[in-house]
């Protein structure tokens, strides 16, 4: 039993079809996304090796990554040969991907269109299960000098504080707002209360001199730009 639980153990297959060797040799490009995520986990299970595991994983999801970085430890763990060490292992993985898109993103600091915003935003709010309500802070040049998150909610909407956007927007000297927030229900229509919080911040902005660009809604794949369709 020992012998053919081995087996399956990336060390123990022929040099070729080893990913770390295949990767260091051949370089990262040459790899499939399942040989990238079994050099995570190692090894698979009684009944296949940690590629055909990740081949089985990816396949569940349509071989999106993405989607991958959406499971919980709970859903990965219900793939025989992935225990929690494994699941952490590629969750954590996947958040510095994520993460490293955000980086990239930033360095785009001058918004110059939705487009831009989009770019910027996607990777930190676009595949969120949860709405949240960020402000874009930017100068004269329309260059980023500061983001935040105003408020995070629910499913259906989070809480929008004008007074805390305009006192943060005066702290960093900024003259334009870009209003950016998510629908992780992938929908890209305004609500009611998006165009309400939009005017209202739009109003009370214009008494300090500060001009409220654009609203834009991301999800994970699009966005709608209010701008764009003539609604600031």
């Amino acid at each position: 039993m020992q012998e053919k639980l081995a087996s399956f153990s990336i060390k123990n297959w022929s040099q070729d079809d080893q990913p770390r060797e295949k990767l260091l040799y051949k370089g990262k490009a040459s790899l499939s996304d399942a040989e990238l995520v079994a050099i995570l986990i190692g090894s698979g299970n009684r009944e296949e090796s940690a590629v055909a595991l990740c081949k089985r994983i990816l396949m569940s999801i349509d071989n999106n990554l993405s989607q991958l970085g959406k499971l919980s430890i709970k859903q990965l763990m219900e793939f025989k040969g992935i225990g929690e060490a494994k699941a952490i292992t590629i969750i954590a993985a996947l958040e510095l991907g994520r993460r490293r898109r955000g980086e990239d993103a930033l360095e785009k600091k001058k918004v110059r269109s939705s487009v831009s915003v989009f770019e910027l935003m996607q990777p930190i709010i676009g595949e969120l299960e949860h709405e949240e309500f960020w402000i874009i802070y930017l100068n004269n040049s329309n260059k980023v000098i500061y983001k935040s998150q105003l408020s995070k909610g629910g499913i259906t909407g989070t809480l929008v504080d004008v007074r805390l956007v305009l006192k943060q927007a005066l702290e960093v000297g900024a003259t334009g707002l870009v209003l950016v927030h998510n629908h992780p229900s992938g929908t890209l229509n305004p609500s009611a209360s998006d165009k309400q919080v939009t005017q209202k911040l739009k109003i009370a902005a214009q008494s300090l001199d500060i001009k409220v660009l654009d609203h834009v809604i991301v999800t994970e794949k699009a966005f709608f730009s209010f701008a764009d369709q003539s609604l600031m």
